[in-house]
């Protein structure tokens, strides 16, 4: 195993941890009651939504465990995977930092370390499988 194909098994790791850290959000974000309010498929789109999006992440953290070494030889389909999840985190980045104001609702010790843990996880995606696509 190569040195870029071990970083990319931390990114499937990463991924998958990725997902504890997410379960934690439906009740510190307060679901249950926030989508009481709203229709009733509104209410199940954004659920929808929330599990595909568990399944895209899932997916990413198999394609990175399970092809890690095929991943790092750079052939073209290997580069447009790694650089289509670098772009999914880059762009959740962004939308991290313009878009959402989680200040509201980092209310504990916890919860900041949390969410700035996040943070470095979604860089660390960008920058691994980045380098990954370009390399």
């Amino acid at each position: 195993m190569n040195e870029l194909s071990m970083w990319i098994v931390g990114s499937g790791v990463l991924h998958l941890g990725t997902l504890l850290a997410s379960a934690a959000v439906p009740q510190v974000l307060d679901w249950k009651g926030e989508l009481a309010r709203l229709q009733p498929l509104s209410r199940q789109l954004i659920w929808v939504h929330g599990l595909f999006i568990v399944l895209t992440i899932i997916g990413f953290g198999v394609l990175t465990l399970g092809y890690a070494e095929e991943l790092s030889q750079g052939s073209p389909l290997a580069r447009a995977v790694s650089g289509f999840i670098a772009l999914f985190w880059a762009t959740r980045l962004a939308i991290q930092w313009c878009v959402f104001d989680a200040r509201p609702f980092l209310t504990s010790v916890w919860l900041k370390l949390g969410y700035h843990g996040l943070t470095l996880v979604f860089l660390y995606q960008v920058i691994v499988l980045g380098w990954t696509a370009i390399h």
